[in-house]
């Protein structure tokens, strides 16, 4: 911590700094600021960005959001939550619970997708010959996957 203007602040990370500390990148970082998901960073008196902890702390917490799938937008609405103390858990519940939901059905179509696919592959021969059921099945002709 500094003393400075009459109070003790943060010692101020440049971007690259806050990206390492944070396993965000610096052009995430920038992104971030600029769709306003991460509060613009204050700049010091060479014009570099200036982040705090505080600002770390809700990188850290974007990233592990992006890492269960939320959408941007929905990372913006947990980092909201989490920085209004006045918050109702059940918010929360209810966005993870939808979220879990949408992952259930990704994942459900992504079973069906690969059984699809291997179906496909199991029945194309895979020898000299031009036919094969997985380019008819890409090309709406032929065998259509189960």
């Amino acid at each position: 911590m500094l003393w400075v203007s009459g109070h003790y602040r943060e010692v101020a990370m440049k971007i690259g700094e806050a990206a390492e500390r944070s396993g965000v990148s610096a052009k995430r970082i920038r992104y971030y600021e600029e769709i306003g998901l991460l509060r613009p960073a204050s700049r010091m008196d060479n014009g570099y960005r200036d982040y705090d902890e505080r600002a770390v702390h809700e990188l850290r917490f974007a990233r592990r959001a992006r890492e269960f799938g939320f959408s941007i937008e929905q990372v913006q609405e947990l980092l909201d939550l989490w920085r209004d103390r006045g918050r109702q858990s059940a918010e929360v519940r209810n966005l993870a619970l939808s979220h879990l939901e949408a992952l259930d059905a990704k994942i459900q179509r992504l079973t069906e997708l690969r059984e699809n696919l291997a179906h496909l592959a199991k029945h194309c021969r895979g020898d000299e010959r031009p036919d094969c059921p997985i380019l008819d099945s890409l090309g709406g002709n032929g065998e259509e996957a189960h």
